[in-house]
């Protein structure tokens, strides 16, 4: 890709703490966004997906390496202005739809309020006009969500809100933290595919952060495999996902359900112990980088045979 990065993280290392009770969250963290491009980051509870999502958003600032935007070390961008134009310009799709909005505002409210802060429309008129537009968008009839609150939708409707909401600011950046982990399996797949015609009909870069791999490829082009900090599995999606080379990215795809294969137990002795000797070697910090092939790369493991 020759596309300049819209936004990158280059060797972010992030640590909570100091001394000896420092946790180390993320390890030379390596990534770049690109406009109507979407990035999978992947991982299990606690591999530090969420942590990149908070740096990213401004909420955290690595303690080693830098988060560029458009070339610039935003970590080190001096004034409110600068910071109020980049948090502008990145905007976050939590994983809780009804925590996320306001219980004692209406959707209008929550739709046009970003829309008035930074100055898209100038009438009441054009706000209305704008709220319907995103409604419509995202698949909501203006004249019924609009003068709706939160209790009274379906947690995929309020999530397709929530969508709006951060496309009102008109940003360059989505960040969608595990977007679809707390709605109905039915309606999971129209969220992805809204996320991803946003992303291409708009031009945003997106970074879709999930524990679930086999909804990467409805959403993301790349793809970023985590465990204990460190980038283990990355590159093209259809890659990683097809033909995965290290062992803690088989372990995930292995959790995947295959409706062509009957199910097996996974609880046997011999399993698990494979399962915690990849754990453990994928844990060990090390800088030894393998190229798999064109865009398609892995961290070694120690101790184990990568396949």
């Amino acid at each position: 890709m020759t596309e300049a990065a819209l936004l990158e993280l280059q060797g972010v290392g992030m640590r909570f703490g100091a001394g000896d009770h420092a946790v180390t969250a993320l390890r030379d963290v390596t990534f770049r966004l690109q406009p109507g491009r979407a990035i999978a980051l992947v991982g299990e509870s606690g591999c530090g997906k969420t942590t990149c999502a908070r740096l990213i958003a401004g909420l955290y600032r690595p303690t080693e390496g830098q988060v560029r935007f458009r070339g610039t070390d935003v970590t080190a961008q001096a004034g409110r202005a600068g910071e109020l134009a980049y948090r502008r310009a990145v905007q976050m799709i939590f994983q809780d739809p009804f925590a996320s909005l306001n219980p004692v505002f209406n959707v209008s409210h929550h739709l046009s309020r970003p829309i008035r802060l930074h100055g898209h429309a100038a009438t009441a008129k054009a706000v209305e006009a704008r709220v319907a537009e995103l409604l419509r968008w995202v698949g909501l009839d203006p004249d019924i969500a609009a003068i709706k609150f939160p209790h009274q939708l379906s947690g995929g409707q309020r999530q397709r809100v929530n969508i709006a909401r951060a496309l009102a600011v008109e940003p360059e950046i989505l960040v969608a933290d595990e977007p679809t982990s707390m709605l109905d399996v039915s309606i999971r797949l129209d969220i992805l595919k809204l996320l991803a015609e946003t992303k291409a009909a708009r031009g945003l870069a997106m970074l879709y952060i999930t524990h679930d791999i086999a909804t990467a490829a409805h959403v993301a082009e790349e793809i970023v495999v985590m465990f204990a900090g460190q980038m283990v599995e990355w590159g093209d999606t259809a890659a990683v996902t097809g033909a995965p080379r290290h062992p803690y990215t088989q372990l995930l795809l292995s959790a995947v359900p295959d409706p062509d294969v009957k199910l097996r137990g996974t609880g046997s002795g011999a399993f698990q112990a494979r399962a915690e000797a990849i754990r453990t070697a994928s844990r060990q910090a090390t800088d030894s980088i393998v190229t798999v092939g064109p865009n398609h790369f892995m961290r070694a493991a120690p101790g184990l045979s990568l396949q």
